[in-house]
């Protein structure tokens, strides 16, 4: 049959079409018990499938499905990694390969609901409305298919649009050691922020702090125009990973429908800690602080999907853990050295009860001299400079040492201090003009 259909190749389009889909099938379904179960991942005999290709799993004695992505090879075994509990699982179990790559349904109908890893909706509410598949895995626009970016997204937050102003497209770092108010910045970001469409992903987030967080400190206006995606710490490696490229794509579908998105994922720490959990059980060598060397293809990857699209934009801001020196954390520094700017938030700060626990000194936005006005970056520069000055005579100011009129920067730092203050802590509900509020600081 092959030689027939070469012979009449040229002749026929609906025989030449017919000849390439045969040169790329192959059969269906394959099929193969699992041959050993290691830590988080699974082996089993699949000849022909990919990496990246969706696989589903049956059990005789558990009617509960589950399905497996293929992450590796090892020799004729493909190895696994199990996206859900593999509770209940034995050697009975039958994972059949699907030919699928993993996908996302994405849509307006998703707006204010809460979905886990795998698009099933969390908050007991049926699912709604005709959704679209988009890829997990898709391609970052290319470079020259982007807008350029020009103008800023208004967060509400003053130290943040006033200091560090974020461009629509830019994608920031918020670096903070726990305690020190992530959670609830982010909430004040999500309810005050000019976006049209906020996407929220919250990794290895504690369950308690799920529902706080959005039925809590977000209002019903907000609500309506966030969706989330949740995959907290008692959920499986894969899961948690899989969330991260989730949210991604929705905020990714969103875009190409011509809007401005923020898409929040907290945290880049807990997603990077679960491709190491992933990574070491598939018998890869560990590296800086035991992650494997995929995470540090993986970072770029995912970071380079947010951005300006050729119609919308993606504004990304990503929490990381940070303990100690951030050169001494890989994410850290990685993340760092990959995104727009960085917001640094002071455990000091935090505990002098000063929230927003921002340290404007140690925090840059790299896109800010691009949209922000000139009289505004006039001012912050002002700012910081005083700022600056005033932490420098701190210890003098307290021990009675210093001398007004010595420093005319010094007495200005001195005088301002408590506006400055004042304009740095804001209350969760206040959201005030940030260029305004600068204005009263040096009138």
């Amino acid at each position: 049959m092959t030689t027939l259909i070469q012979a009449q190749d040229g002749a026929d389009p609906l025989i030449q079409c017919l000849h390439e889909r045969l040169g790329h099938a192959r059969p269906r379904p394959l099929k193969s018990t699992v041959r050993s179960v290691r830590g988080v991942l699974l082996r089993a005999n699949l000849a022909g499938v990919r990496i990246g290709e969706l696989c589903q799993l049956h059990d005789p004695d558990n009617p509960q499905r589950l399905s497996a992505e293929v992450i590796g090879f090892d020799e004729d075994e493909a190895i696994l990694s199990p996206i859900g509990s593999l509770q209940g699982l034995s050697s009975r179990t039958w994972i059949t390969a699907t030919g699928k790559a993993l996908a996302v349904q994405a849509g307006d109908a998703q707006l204010g609901r809460v979905i886990d890893a795998m698009g099933g909706y969390l908050d007991g509410e049926p699912a709604l409305g005709l959704l679209h598949a988009c890829p997990l895995y898709a391609e970052p626009p290319a470079p020259f298919t982007r807008q350029l970016i020009e103008r800023p997204l208004q967060l509400g937050v003053r130290a943040i649009d006033g200091l560090l102003t974020v461009a629509q497209g830019q994608r920031v770092g918020i670096f903070g050691e726990p305690g020190v108010g992530k959670s609830s910045l982010l909430a004040s970001i999500i309810r005050h922020s000019d976006a049209g469409v906020i996407v929220i992903g919250l990794i290895g987030e504690r369950g308690r702090e799920v529902r706080e967080l959005l039925d809590v400190q977000l209002d019903a206006q907000a609500r309506a125009r966030t969706v989330a995606v949740v995959a907290t710490s008692d959920r499986p490696a894969a899961e948690r990973v899989r969330a991260a490229y989730v949210a991604t794509a929705l905020a990714e579908y969103h875009r190409d429908q011509g809007r401005n998105v923020l898409l929040l994922l907290d945290s880049l720490t807990r997603f990077a800690r679960a491709q190491r959990e992933i990574g070491l059980a598939a018998g890869e060598p560990p590296t800086r602080r035991g992650y494997p060397p995929s995470l540090f293809s993986a970072l770029p990857r995912l970071l380079e999907r947010a951005g300006p699209g050729p119609s919308g934009t993606i504004t990304a801001l990503y929490t990381v853990l940070t303990e100690g020196d951030v050169a001494s954390d890989p994410v850290a520094e990685e993340a760092r050295s990959i995104l727009d700017g960085h917001i640094v938030l002071s455990g000091e700060l935090a505990q002098r009860n000063h929230f927003p626990a921002i340290d404007v000194l140690r925090s840059r936005s790299r896109l800010m001299e691009q949209v922000a006005s000139a009289e505004q970056r006039q001012l912050a520069a002002r700012m910081r400079e005083l700022i600056a000055r005033r932490r420098d005579i701190e210890m003098l100011i307290q021990v009675g040492e210093y001398v007004a009129g010595s420093d005319a920067l010094a007495d200005e730092a001195i005088a301002r201090h408590d506006a400055i203050q004042a304009f740095l802590r804001q209350a969760p509900d206040d959201h005030a003009d940030a260029l305004e509020q600068m204005r009263k600081v040096f009138a």
